[in-house]
C-alpha cells in the first residue's frame, strides 16, 4: 500500500498530465491506500485541483525558472498543506513532501522543493490579504468576469465563497418504504450522521453510503437538492406519461417516479442506461422504463407525453465544488453548447401533448446556456408559453448551482 502523499502524487500526475477525470483517477488511486489514509488523500488531491491557481501564484513567485512537471506536482502537494490544511504542521508538510522526491527518483530536487516551501510558509499571510478574487478563490478571471456581468457582484462573490466548500450530500427517501423522519432513523441506526433538511435528509458524515443496509434495502437514493427541486417542479401525477430525456444517473427519474407517473428514462449510452435500470430495481420502482436514445434526433416511436424533463448537457459551472476542474474550462470551448441545447429542447418538445409541460434545465450558471436558450425557443415556438424560470446559486440552499424553466404547450 502507498502512503497518502505518494498516492496523492500519482493521482495528481494522472489528472494534471494525462488528462484523467478526477473522480475516476481518485477512485482508482484510493484502492492502493490504507483505509485510514483515504480521507486525507482524497482531500489533498481535490484540494490541489480546486486551489491550483492559488498554488501557482505562491509557487511561481519563488521559482527562478521553469521546472519539471513532476517537481511542480510535488510542490502543489506541499503548498496546499501549508496554505489550506491547518491541522498539518508546516514542518511536517515540508518534510513529508520533500520525501516524495526520493520515492519517485527526483532526489536532486529536494533542496529546491525544501527552499520553495519554506518561502511559502514565510508569505502565506498574503492569501488573507489579497484583493485578487482569482487568487483568493482559485477561479479564472474570465469566469469571474462572466458571472459579474451576468449576475452582479453580490451573487458572484457568494458563488466564489461556495465553490471550494465540501459539497453537501442529500439522501432522498424512497416513499414507497419511508418518509424523511423514518429514513433519518434508519441512517442514524446505520451509523450515519445526518439531519432532516426540508423533506429530505442531509448527510453530515463521510461514509460509503452504498455499503450500508438502508441503501441496499432501497430506502433512499442520492440526488442534489437543486436537482430534486427541479424534478418536483414538473408536478408529475399518478398515471402521467413522463419523458426524462437525458436521464443518467437517474436522480430526477426516481423523484418523478415516486409520484406514480409512468416515467420513460433515456440516455445516449448503454452503460448509463444500465445504471438507471439497476438503481430503479434496487428502489423497486417498477414504473420506470429505460432505453437508449439520441436526444438530438426525433424518434417517431417515442410516446406522447404529459410531462417532459429536458436536462441537457452543459458546461457545469454550477457543480464546480463536485468537479473542481470544471472551473478551468476555456469559454471558447463551450460556445457550441447553446445550439446543441436548443436542438435537444426543440426535438424533445415535439413529444409533448397539448397543455403538457416541459422543463428545460442545466447545472450551470451561464445565461447563454440558460435564459438565452429558453428565449430563443419561445421566440421560435409561439405555441409554448413560459410558466416560471428559476436560477439557484450554490450558496443559497445547500444544493448546487442550477437553472430550470417550466414551459407549457398551448393548443395547436
Amino acid at each position: 500500500m502507498k502512503n497518502s502523499r505518494l498516492a496523492s502524487f500519482d493521482i495528481l500526475y494522472d489528472i494534471l498530465k494525462n488528462g484523467a477525470y478526477s473522480n475516476i483517477a481518485v477512485d482508482k488511486g484510493l484502492a492502493e491506500v490504507n483505509s485510514k489514509d483515504k480521507g486525507f488523500t482524497s482531500r489533498l488531491v481535490y484540494g490541489v485541483i480546486e486551489r491550483k491557481l492559488t498554488l501557482d501564484y505562491f509557487i511561481d513567485k519563488h521559482l527562478t525558472s521553469k521546472t519539471k512537471p513532476k517537481v511542480k506536482i510535488i510542490l502543489y502537494i506541499g503548498a496546499y498543506q501549508i496554505l489550506f490544511m491547518d491541522k498539518v504542521p508546516d514542518a511536517v508538510a515540508v518534510f513529508e513532501t520533500v520525501e516524495i522526491a526520493d520515492l519517485i527518483g527526483l532526489s536532486y530536487y529536494k533542496k529546491l522543493i525544501n527552499a520553495v516551501l519554506h518561502k511559502i510558509i514565510e508569505c502565506k499571510s498574503e492569501l488573507d490579504e489579497t484583493d485578487d478574487l482569482s487568487i483568493k478563490y482559485s477561479c479564472p478571471s474570465h469566469l469571474i468576469n462572466m458571472w459579474k456581468k451576468m449576475y452582479g457582484e453580490e451573487k458572484t462573490l457568494a458563488t466564489l465563497q461556495a465553490i471550494n466548500n465540501r459539497p453537501p450530500v442529500f439522501a432522498i427517501p424512497n416513499r414507497k418504504f419511508v418518509d424523511e423522519g423514518e429514513l433519518q432513523y434508519e441512517l442514524l441506526d446505520n451509523g450515519v450522521e445526518c439531519e432532516i433538511y426540508g423533506d429530505v435528509v442531509k448527510i453530515n458524515s463521510s461514509f460509503d453510503l452504498s455499503n450500508i443496509k438502508a441503501f441496499k434495502d432501497g430506502l433512499f437514493y442520492i440526488e442534489d437538492y437543486s436537482s430534486y427541486t427541479c424534478a418536483n417542479a414538473l408536478e408529475c401525477k399518478k398515471n402521467d406519461v413522463v419523458l426524462d430525456i437525458c436521464a443518467a444517473p437517474g436522480g430526477k427519474t426516481f423523484t418523478m417516479a415516486q409520484s406514480g407517473a409512468k416515467v420513460y428514462a433515456f440516455d445516449l449510452y448503454e452503460h448509463r442506461v444500465e445504471l438507471i435500470k439497476k438503481s430503479a430495481q434496487r428502489l423497486e420502482l417498477d414504473n420506470i422504463s429505460t432505453s437508449i436514445n439520441d436526444a438530438l434526433v426525433y424518434n417517431s416511436e417515442m410516446p406522447i407525453a404529459d410531462k417532459i424533463l429536458c436536462d441537457v448537457p452543459c458546461s457545469g459551472f454550477g457543480i464546480i465544488r463536485r468537479k473542481p476542474e470544471i472551473r478551468y474550462k476555456n469559454l471558447d470551448d463551450i460556445k457550441e453548447l447553446p445550439q446543441i441545447q436548443y436542438d435537444i429542447l426543440s426535438t424533445s418538445s415535439r413529444y409533448l401533448k397539448n397543455n403538457g409541460r416541459i422543463i428545460y434545465s442545466t447545472c450551470t450558471l451561464n445565461k447563454k446556456e440558460n435564459e438565452k436558450v429558453v428565449e430563443n425557443f419561445l421566440n421560435d415556438n409561439i405555441n409554448f408559453k413560459l410558466i416560471d424560470k428559476v436560477t439557484v446559486f450554490p450558496s443559497e440552499n445547500g444544493g448546487d448551482g442550477f437553472f430550470y424553466a417550466i414551459m407549457e404547450k398551448i393548443n395547436d
